[in-house]
């Protein structure tokens, strides 16, 4: 990978820890795609469209990590579709390896270093 890329990491609250992993895959020394994380690690009180409308806004692309709590959740949502809005690129990782939970319009693939790798460096 020539460049660093800025992700945004939407996920569901119920899935933080996943992103905590998803995360620090990708400081490993063999990760093959490195990226710089704008998700959001705290819910903020008040504003937070706006404060995550920038973060996506300034993201080369999304990355959703999806489960079946993808589909309550609001936050996560409203992110994806923000980022919709704004024509960034998106793509659904599956969190968990027994949970093939679909969100409409959101193409979502196995986690793998070469799913990620592939889409990181197609931003």
């Amino acid at each position: 990978m020539s460049d660093k890329k800025t992700v945004f990491v939407a996920f569901a609250i119920e899935d933080e820890r996943m992103r905590d992993f998803f995360k620090g895959q990708s400081l490993g020394p063999r990760a093959p795609y490195e990226f710089i994380d704008m998700s959001v690690k705290e819910r903020y009180e008040s504003g937070w469209k706006g404060k995550v409308h920038t973060r996506i806004r300034r993201s080369d692309g999304v990355i959703a990590l999806v489960s079946k709590n993808s589909l309550s959740s609001e936050g996560q949502a409203w992110e994806i579709q923000c980022a919709k809005d704004e024509g960034k690129k998106i793509l659904g990782i599956w969190a968990y390896s027994d949970d093939r939970t679909v969100l409409p319009g959101v193409r979502t693939v196995v986690w793998s270093d070469g799913n990620i790798s592939g889409f990181i460096d197609s931003l």
